[in-house]
């Protein structure tokens, strides 16, 4: 981090040489006064793709919920739902049970090392243009720069009293982020419900307490963070910042200040200076409120935003675009050590660009995130395509274990439960396999033409059956039999099976 901001940690701090002592100890806080940010707007190109990104991560999370994929009659049409009530995650033509939250646990272990691969190669991008931090702040700030004007105009109206047009401007500002916040809470309601039902429960106050209140924690939180927290939250609450820099290696692009080209930093019509100007517009764009010419520090999000604001001060002054960019810090050292030495800024700028190299993608930390990357989803991919959507499960009876019949048979009673991901019924013969001459039946069940139950699954759920196992009478098999329960499809084939074991008396 750059050392401009250290003295606002010891309040008024101290002067070259001095260090704290009996007399000036009451001048030493352990806390900075928080500054308000008021960023500028700033056009680029830059803020355009921030434009685009947000603007389609925003629809995304509105219109996803409102979407409709047809499953069937006695299934949920919501193409992305997470249905609590039945235990279910829907998304389009996927279909979980909690059983298979494994599934989702690879997704997370995709998304993490795709972000620890991302941020190697680019930096902080994922914190300055898709974190919903950074979303719902850029909507929020965007809803305040219409409605109060720009920086200048929002500090002036914050010094100003309390008069009819300053609360008439806050009003309305704060009712459109209540607005906002509201149908983001809303939203986030519909993806655990159906988006229609929900609305019209909420609309004619007809929905649970639990709808309401999670609502209400989500309209808050969206608006303290996106209209008040804003910058604190990437800086003091985001765990990310602390432990992003062991990503980066000095081949990651990162928003950087060319410093051996702008420094030292002058007047315009100055000699023997650098391109900077010392105008400070990468510090009135940014949203955090640093100055990148500092240096990496923990409070940079990788916006870009000072990118653009220090590309279009160097386009009026007709010189060269690029003292703030998207740079690797191989490149910044080696520009440093071309142009050392050097006065006249055109040399420096025609050695420093001439050192430059394109950053190397093929790197030990970007293979192995790979490497990893492509590991998980093949087995992911691999489990999604094998996944069972029959399972047979079978749990047997331990009070009593076994009862002695009066003819001199056996018989063990099981649990059987069969769990059919699929929207269709189907029936399928059970098969007891290791134990010949047993006899099973489950109860309630048909029966075909050999006496076997016909057991009939109920689409998309789980349907349980009661089976007796019994054996002849006065048959001599072992006390502990293990033993092993089939589905037969109507065609015969064995599309399910599950161990146990048949016990009775020692022999």
């Amino acid at each position: 981090m750059g050392s401009k901001g250290l003295p606002a940690l010891g309040g008024e701090g101290y002067g070259e040489g001095q260090s704290p002592s009996p007399g000036n100890q009451h001048h030493m806080t352990l806390y900075a006064t928080h500054t308000k940010v008021q960023p500028r707007a700033v056009q680029g190109r830059v803020r355009r793709v921030k434009w685009l990104v947000l603007w389609v991560l925003l629809a995304l999370y509105y219109i996803v919920p409102w979407l409709r994929w047809d499953r069937g009659a006695s299934v949920p049409n919501q193409a992305v739902l997470v249905d609590i009530a039945h235990a279910r995650l829907f998304f389009f033509w996927v279909e979980l049970w909690p059983q298979e939250v494994y599934f989702l646990t690879g997704v997370l272990i995709l998304g993490a090392i795709g972000l620890f691969a991302v941020t190697s190669l680019f930096g902080r991008v994922w914190c300055g243009f898709t974190c919903p931090q950074t979303v719902w702040t850029d909507l929020f700030m965007w809803v305040e720069r219409q409605i109060e004007g720009d920086r200048n105009a929002r500090i002036r109206l914050d010094a100003e009293p309390w008069t009819p047009h300053k609360r008439r401007l806050r009003l309305t500002k704060h009712a459109a982020w209540i607005f906002i916040a509201m149908a983001t809470g809303g939203a986030w309601i519909m993806y655990f419900n159906d988006a229609p039902t929900i609305l019209r429960q909420m609309l004619t106050l007809q929905a649970s307490a639990t709808v309401y209140f999670f609502f209400g924690l989500f309209t808050l939180t969206t608006y303290t963070l996106a209209g008040f927290a804003r910058e604190q939250v990437c800086t003091y609450m985001c765990p990310w910042p602390r432990f992003q820099a062991a990503m980066l290696d000095d081949q990651s692009l990162v928003v950087s200040y060319r410093d051996w080209r702008g420094e030292p930093r002058g007047k315009l019509r100055e000699a023997g200076h650098g391109d900077c100007v010392d105008c400070a517009a990468c510090l009135h764009v940014c949203p955090t409120g640093i100055d990148i010419r500092d240096g990496q520090q923990l409070q940079c999000i990788g916006c870009g935003l000072c990118v653009d604001a220090c590309d279009d001060v160097m386009r009026r002054l007709d010189r060269p675009q690029g003292l703030v960019a998207f740079e690797t810090l191989a490149n910044l050292a080696a520009s440093q050590a071309a142009t050392k030495g050097m006065a006249a800024n055109a040399a420096r700028q025609n050695a420093g660009m001439a050192v430059r190299r394109i950053p190397r993608l093929l790197r030990p930390r970007t293979v192995m995130y790979t490497a990893v990357l492509s590991v998980v989803a093949a087995i992911m991919v691999a489990g999604f395509l094998t996944r069972d959507t029959l399972s047979l499960s079978v749990l047997r009876d331990r009070a009593p274990l076994f009862v002695p019949l009066s003819d001199g048979s056996v018989r063990n009673a099981f649990t059987i439960k069969l769990v059919n991901k699929t929207h269709k019924t189907a029936r399928y013969t059970l098969v007891l396999e290791g134990a010949p001459g047993v006899t099973i039946l489950a109860q309630g069940a048909d029966t075909d033409q050999q006496g076997r139950p016909v057991l009939t699954t109920r689409p998309d759920g789980i349907t349980e059956w009661r089976v007796l196992a019994t054996t002849p009478a006065r048959a001599h098999l072992p006390a502990n039999l293990p033993i092993s329960f089939h589905l037969h499809d109507p065609q015969g084939h064995d599309v399910a099976h599950a161990q146990s074991v048949l016990l009775g008396p020692p022999p």
